[in-house]
C-alpha cells in the first residue's frame, strides 16, 4: 500500500512523519490532535445521516475523537480550515458585508452598542458623518 500524503484535519500540518496506516493512537505532531477520527476519514460527510457515507458503520458521537471504526480510510484533503467556532463578528460579516467588517476591525476597542446597531441598520444611501 502506497503511503498517502496526508495533512492534519485540525491544523493542516503535514503528516509525512506519522506512521501509516494510522492507528487509533496516532496524533498530529504539530497540534497533538487525534488522527483516527471521523473528521479525517474519506466517508465523513455532514450532508448525510450521522455524517458518514458508510451505511454499515456504527454511529460515532464525537467526530473529533479517536475511534475503532473498521471502515476508517484517511483522506488527504481532511483540513478545511473551519475547525474553530465562528465568532459573532465573523457571522455578521458573512451576513452584512462591509458594515460588519468595520466592526471586526474595532473588535478589540470599546464600542457603544447603540452605535453598532445604528451601523447595522443604517440606510446605505444615508451619508456617514
Amino acid at each position: 500500500m502506497a503511503k498517502l500524503s496526508l495533512v492534519c484535519w485540525k491544523c493542516g500540518a503535514g503528516l509525512d512523519e506519522v506512521p501509516q496506516p494510522l492507528s487509533k493512537y496516532s496524533e498530529c505532531l504539530a497540534c497533538r490532535a487525534e488522527l483516527h477520527v471521523c473528521r479525517m476519514c474519506r466517508f465523513y460527510d455532514t450532508r448525510v445521516a450521522q455524517s458518514c457515507l458508510e451505511p454499515m458503520t456504527e454511529e460515532v458521537k464525537d467526530k473529533t475523537r479517536a475511534n475503532f471504526c473498521e471502515f476508517f480510510e484517511p483522506r488527504p484533503d481532511a483540513f478545511t480550515g473551519e475547525e474553530g467556532p465562528r465568532g459573532p463578528v465573523t457571522a455578521l460579516s458573512e451576513l452584512f458585508g462591509d458594515s460588519a467588517d468595520a466592526a471586526a476591525e474595532d473588535e478589540g476597542a470599546e464600542r457603544d452598542p447603540g452605535d453598532a446597531l445604528d451601523d447595522l441598520f443604517r440606510d446605505p444611501d444615508e451619508s456617514r458623518d
